[in-house]
């Protein structure tokens, strides 16, 4: 959510910020019901409040009249318990209008960040050059003839989308795992292995929920009356383990990273571009995440940034970074920037990670905060996040990117021990 007290004090700043996303007539349009509920919540807390006071006084007056032995005169306590009962009511209505139509409005977007979509994002890093090589197969075609993945079977157990990694694949697969797992553990990060299913309440918290709500996977009510869904990403099960805390300054900031499998109802891939396991329903990846100070929140997103390259750059792997524009990047970011690899067979570069800085947007759904040591208010902290790194498309990039003449691929030496040997061979 916004700070509703930037919206009344620099509603111009706010609507030109969030113009770079929407449409500056639905803007404006979201931002006067936003400002008319919020007008209407607060003169209805001066009347309540006034009420409660009138009630105050007039039990004051009461006990006084009893004490000096007069006739105090009674008021209806019914009838006034009735209207201060339904002024209560009507403002419950009203903060749960303004709640939903403050939850729909996305994150303000960095003063860096440039409007528009796809077409305004800005390569702002390349590592390496293409590899060299005379004849390219793509990599359903290598992993196939190498034994890696088998699509077919995937497909007869999951259905379109679905796959199943296979022998050598397989343990190429979790070596990159180990590796990414191994990384993180030096620079700081805190493993955790969070439950797959979730509350809907973490949905909300990172800001995929109420918008993206069709996305996920979700289990029937029935089974599941708090409501329930898969999760999308780790990102949401590491911000939502923190929801309604207040954390230690001196703690901050407080590094957390966690491996799941991924489930999205996205569309599998048809087109050359995203066939085999470039897109699907369930893939692995590794993510990473920050709490931080307001202040260290620059320096965290130049830190994940530089820990998740590093991870390319120690398989060997040309790719670019990319400063992504308002309407590309995540509603629920200030700041996205996407680290994408060089697939040989298309042409293209595909995107492995995402690391992205929230401000205090995903905070203040989740009511997450910090106290200074000795102080007495809370303000929230800021969430950054990453993955570091998912595989379904960093698996196929190692394939072309190593491809050699003989139909073998080699493997990335930082994997050679895991994999126990240097290539992999066709069967």
């Amino acid at each position: 959510m916004l700070d509703m007290e930037l919206i009344r004090k620099d509603r111009e700043a706010v609507a030109t910020a969030l113009a770079k996303r929407l449409d500056p007539a639905e803007v404006n349009r979201a931002l006067d019901e936003i400002q008319r509920l919020d007008q209407e919540r607060r003169a209805l807390i001066t009347e309540i409040d006034a009420e409660r006071q009138r009630r105050k006084a007039e039990a004051r007056a009461y006990a006084q009249a009893k004490r000096a032995g007069t006739e105090p005169q009674v008021t209806a306590p019914e009838a006034e318990r009735k209207q201060l009962a339904e002024l209560e009511s009507q403002l419950d209505e009203v903060q749960g209008r303004l709640r939903d139509a403050m939850s729909e409005l996305p994150n303000l977007p960095s003063e860096d960040v440039l409007p528009g979509g796809k077409e305004a994002n800005r390569v702002v890093k390349t590592f390496g050059e293409p590899p060299a090589i005379e004849k390219v197969r793509d990599h359903v075609e290598l992993s196939r003839a190498l034994g890696l993945v088998d699509y077919e079977r995937g497909v007869k157990l999951g259905g379109s989308g679905f796959w199943i990694y296979t022998g050598v694949g397989a343990r190429l697969e979790w070596a990159l795992l180990n590796y990414f797992i191994d990384q993180h553990l030096k620079a700081g990060y805190e493993f955790l292995l969070p439950p797959h299913l979730l509350l809907d309440s973490a949905g909300f918290a990172a800001g995929q929920f109420p918008k993206f709500y069709d996305d996920v996977y979700h289990l029937d009510r029935e089974s599941a009356p708090r409501g329930q869904f898969l999760l999308p990403t780790s990102e949401t099960a590491i911000l939502g383990a923190y929801q309604d805390e207040i954390l230690e300054t001196t703690k901050l900031p407080l590094k957390a990273f966690a491996y799941t499998p991924c489930y999205r109802r996205e569309s599998a891939g048809s087109h050359s571009d995203e066939r085999g396991t470039v897109r699907g329903h369930q893939f692995n990846k590794v993510e990473i995440f920050q709490f931080t100070l307001p202040e260290q929140a620059d320096a965290a997103l130049e830190e994940m940034l530089a820990h998740a390259e590093s991870l390319v750059e120690g398989l060997g792997l040309h790719y670019q970074r990319t400063l992504l524009s308002a309407g590309d990047a995540s509603a629920s970011m200030r700041k996205t920037l996407d680290i994408e690899v060089w697939m040989p067979s298309t042409g293209k570069y595909k995107e492995v990670s995402s690391v992205s800085w929230a401000g205090d947007y995903q905070a203040r759904r989740a009511a997450i905060r910090y106290r200074e040591p000795g102080g007495k208010q809370t303000r929230f902290v800021h969430t950054l996040n990453g993955s570091a790194l998912a595989t379904s498309r960093l698996f196929p990039a190692i394939i072309e990117q190593y491809q050699q003449p003989d139909g073998s691929v080699l493997i990335p030496e930082v994997l050679r021990d895991r994999m126990g040997t240097d290539r992999l061979t066709p069967r």
